[in-house]
């Protein structure tokens, strides 16, 4: 999926949206007014360095230096560039062709700056051509850092419904490596306690064959926890607390991906799932579960497409992005769930990097339909979630929503890293405000009477603030409303693309 993990926590109510909006304020002209250690730039975030005196003929491209992987592997970084040694190209094509590479390149998340540029041209009595660099700077690999995530859907769940209570944190240690053998490849290892006890195990190798399109992606878990959400009332999840253990979950998996070219990404994954719940939870809710029992075991699949045409993935201002997904569950060795879902980003250009609106679609089917309450989850969950519904779930087999964000850049920086620091001496930072206006529906069968946001319209409207800085950091805070009459401001730290 797009999305990445979120926080969410209402600070502030509306009345008083006033001194949040002026405490940002001073935040970014603070940030400004620091010229020892800001550099302003230009519309571009980090703009390639490109050859300006364009000749009438064609260059042909004599070689393509890579510098700055220290651990990459040049194969993949060459595997991201739209041109190789010998192609021949216009000069505006070739200079498209360096934006273009410099914008994969820094979609691949494996760098926090690139160039892309001619940096010789050599002048031969049969042809003219060019030399071409890649100047890259890599990112921190290896994480070995504690671990501490709430387990609410977000942060205002967490701080108001459950008073800040630390028995919802999972804490412990998560050993990340990223590209870990210079392939783009990465191996976790999560040990995890607290709400939820786990032990994981993640190794991901992007491309396995000889021609880069097709890799392999496997992972072990197995978890326990004390306190299980086993029903949905008043539009808000209903949770059941006992010292011994709720839940107890096994799973392995593994997922097969082909990559025909830079854009395109398919994946095909096959899981085997054990799962065993307190007989309490099957005498609260006896739909918990499609089957009678409260031990489950299934086989599931699912096939998910990616398609890829935008600038910056974590936070687009030009192109579009698809997400389809297509999963079916064997549960007790018998489909019972069919399910088909898509999402698409589209991101418009009104003046480039500067000014650009956001249209975003979800939609989510599944059959067969019946009230099995982990058949359920609908929205609120994922990239599902609708702004200024943060508190809310919407359960039901299908559900549409559309998203319309207006951005406009506020400010754009460079700040000058005060330690010393090859790969990281610059930190860029921009600020965009927004306007926005989300409408969804979930439709329920067996619905609720207390459950009143479904099978109705749902609204919602608002303003915010975006920061989005190196590794894919995107920072919102949003003033929003709904048509429950609830409204505050809400700070998320997810990636919602």
């Amino acid at each position: 999926m797009f999305i990445s993990q979120s926080f969410t926590v209402e600070l502030f109510p509306g009345r008083n949206l006033f001194r949040a909006v002026f405490n940002v304020g001073i935040l970014c002209c603070f940030a400004a007014a620091a010229p020892a250690q800001v550099q302003r730039i230009s519309a571009e975030f980090n703009p390639s360095k490109i050859d300006t005196a364009a000749p009438l003929a064609n260059l042909q491209i004599a070689e393509v230096i890579i510098t700055g992987n220290a651990k990459t592997r040049p194969f993949i970084i060459l595997r991201e560039v739209p041109f190789r040694k010998g192609d021949s190209l216009s000069f505006e094509n070739l200079q498209q062709q360096l934006k273009l590479a410099k914008e994969q390149l820094m979609n691949t998340a494996l760098f926090v700056d690139v160039d892309v540029f001619i940096s010789t041209r050599i002048q031969t009595p049969q042809q003219r051509q060019a030399v071409i660099t890649i100047a890259v700077k890599e990112r921190w690999y290896l994480f070995p850092v504690p671990y501490f995530k709430l387990v609410d859907r977000n942060f205002n769940q967490w701080w108001v419904e459950q008073n800040r209570s630390l028995d919802r944190v999972n804490y412990g240690l998560k050993f990340i490596q990223n590209n870990f053998t210079g392939r783009n490849d990465n191996l976790d290892i999560w040990l995890i306690t607290g709400y939820n006890k786990q032990i994981s195990f993640r190794y991901q190798l992007p491309f396995i064959d000889k021609k880069l399109k097709s890799g392999l992606n496997m992972g072990f878990a197995y978890a326990t926890q004390k306190e299980l959400n086993y029903s949905t009332q008043d539009n808000k999840q209903q949770f059941f607390k006992q010292d011994s253990v709720m839940r107890e979950t096994v799973r392995f998996d593994i997922t097969y991906s082909y990559r025909p070219d830079v854009k395109q990404r398919h994946y095909f994954r096959l899981s085997y799932n054990k799962e065993h719940v307190a007989d309490t939870i099957i005498k609260l809710n006896p739909q918990y579960f499609p089957v009678s029992g409260s031990l489950v075991h299934w086989f599931d699949f699912n096939y998910q497409f990616k398609y890829f045409n935008v600038d910056y993935i974590a936070y687009p201002t030009r192109g579009w992005m698809l997400e389809a997904n297509f999963y079916t569950r064997m549960l007790q060795n018998k489909f019972d769930l069919w399910q088909a879902s898509a999402r698409m980003v589209y991101a418009i250009p009104l003046k480039p990097a500067v000014r650009f609106i956001h249209l975003e679609g979800v939609a989510v089917a599944r059959a067969p339909v019946n009230n099995a309450f982990i058949n359920q989850r609908l929205i609120g969950y994922g990239y599902t979630q609708m702004r200024g519904l943060e508190y809310n779930v919407v359960d039901g087999s299908a559900a549409g929503i559309l998203k319309t964000t207006f951005h406009q850049r506020a400010l754009s920086v460079v700040l000058q890293n005060p330690a010393s620091s090859k790969t990281h001496d610059k930190i860029p930072i921009r600020v965009f405000v927004k306007a926005y206006a989300d409408l969804g529906y979930g439709y329920n069968r067996y619905g609720q009477s207390s459950n009143t946001l479904n099978n109705t319209l749902l609204r919602s409207w608002g303003i915010g603030i975006d920061i989005v800085s190196i590794y894919d950091f995107v920072f919102k805070i949003e003033y929003s409303m709904n048509q429950l009459g609830r409204e505050g401001v809400y700070l998320h730290s997810r990636n919602d693309f």
